[in-house]
């Protein structure tokens, strides 16, 4: 018996990486998949029969897999990539939102274009997969899991990745409201923010390759995103979890005692109690890409 029996599985950006690793581990717990990639560079351009690739290795391990090209980052293509289910099995229950791309640059350095174009293969294209599967699944009064990639980046910041933290931010953002809005429909929502070495990585600086630093592989990410979509997860609908071969923490937004000033107060009434109003400075975890 595998944790994900008789279910129906989307996994976007499942050509390669994190999204691979999902798919490939989902199929070998009993869940039918729908491969999602439009096979691009990690910019974003080009092309290439990627996610077919992965079907013929679940397939020929014994699973159920298909393939879909179809643009996250437009609505067409989230309608299609749910049709795509709906037509091969006839269901959908759980949707990993995981495609992405990387434009990495300082701020000032930031193209509108680049800025767009990130944005809108993650933050858009989350909403543009979520919301016809959410539809689906409330309208057929079935419970389902829908899980959206966040980052460290957009949770605490990293250097030069202004647009992609930013959309990694909206994230977790739309991963807190959409739990409150699933409650009564059944559907749990929640957030991964993965730590692994894939190729989206291959040209940061001082990031290790999967071959010399293993535990950072992305099979380490898949048993956390398994655990999330299965039943195990049935009491976390809206958390944000870190996870890696590293670690697998809780990652959530927290506010301090704070000062409490009932009225009119001074700006030199908040410097003097900003031991209240600010968290102390070693509770300030940051993770690192070291």
């Amino acid at each position: 018996m595998g944790l994900l029996d008789g279910k129906v599985a989307i996994i976007t950006g499942a050509g390669g990486g994190l999204g691979e690793a999902y798919a490939t581990l989902f199929a070998k717990e009993g869940a039918a998949v729908v491969v999602n990639d439009l096979g691009s560079s990690v910019d974003g351009a080009g092309a290439s029969g990627a996610a077919e690739k992965v079907v013929a290795k679940i397939i020929s391990d014994g699973g159920r897999a298909v393939a879909n090209g179809d643009d996250v980052s437009t609505v067409a293509g989230g309608e299609n990539i749910l049709k795509t289910a709906i037509d091969a099995f006839g269901q959908v229950d759980i949707l990993i939102c995981n495609a992405g791309i990387l434009r990495d640059r300082t701020f000032a350095k930031t193209s509108e274009k680049d800025w767009d174009l990130v944005v809108k293969v993650h933050l858009k294209g989350t909403y543009c997969c979520s919301l016809p599967v959410w539809n689906w699944l409330k309208e057929n009064r079935r419970p389902g899991v829908i899980i959206m990639t966040s980052s460290t980046s957009g949770l605490f910041g990293n250097f030069g990745q202004a647009n992609y933290g930013a959309a990694k931010a909206g994230i977790y953002g739309l991963v807190r409201v959409l739990s409150i809005e699933g409650r009564k429909y059944g559907i749990r929502v929640m957030g991964v923010a993965p730590n692994a070495v894939t190729r989206m990585w291959a040209d940061v600086p001082g990031t290790k390759d999967s071959e010399s630093y293993p535990i950072l592989r992305p099979e380490n990410v898949a048993s956390g995103v398994l655990f999330m979509a299965s039943e195990l997860a049935a009491d976390h609908s809206g958390k944000v979890l870190a996870v890696s071969g590293e670690e697998i923490a809780e990652v959530r937004m927290l506010m301090t005692d704070g000062f409490h000033p009932k009225g009119h107060y001074t700006a030199q009434d908040v410097a003097a109690r900003a031991s209240s109003v600010f968290f102390p400075a070693d509770l300030k975890r940051v993770p690192s890409m070291d």
